[in-house]
């Protein structure tokens, strides 16, 4: 239904957690070297549960390498940089998001880079610390799922 493009993710709870939300919205998950954590990782299978066996798990050195793999897809970066709101835009089906990773973000060559249709942010109260990225892949995944009617 959806790509999930986590961009060297440092943290496998988060993973692991994004593992089972795509498995239980038919969405594809790919991770983009390097990772913080070895994939067979005990606490990655223990948050992801033996969702891992029923989703499409992909990993790639690059981005670049991720991108052309997906072929005609829209890309959405998420970022609290953003200016745009994840809920102002019509999702079709097939769309991409990228998240990055949980220290540090996105890089700029990434949220500039000419394959990002929009950096969409999720709305916060100022001055408050980013939301966690398993949550953040939640929001975006179910609201574009939503407009897909949950079909």
């Amino acid at each position: 239904m959806f790509n999930v493009i986590l961009f060297q993710p440092e943290i496998p709870p988060n993973t692991g957690n994004i593992i089972r939300l795509c498995a239980n919205t038919n969405s594809t998950l790919h991770l983009i070297e390097p990772l913080g954590f070895d994939i067979d990782e005990k606490s990655l299978r223990r948050a992801g549960l033996d969702y891992h066996k029923h989703i499409s798990l992909l990993s790639y050195q690059t981005i670049e390498e991720c991108i052309v793999s997906l072929g005609d897809t829209r890309c959405f970066a998420l970022s609290t940089k953003g200016t745009t709101r994840y809920s102002e835009i019509k999702y079709i089906k097939n769309d991409t998001f990228i998240f990055g990773p949980e220290t540090r973000g996105l890089p700029d060559s990434i949220l500039k880079s000419r394959i990002i249709k929009e950096v969409l942010k999720i709305p916060m109260y100022k001055d408050s610390r980013s939301l966690n990225l398993s949550n953040a892949v939640s929001i975006v995944i179910y609201e574009a799922w939503r407009q897909a009617q949950f079909s």
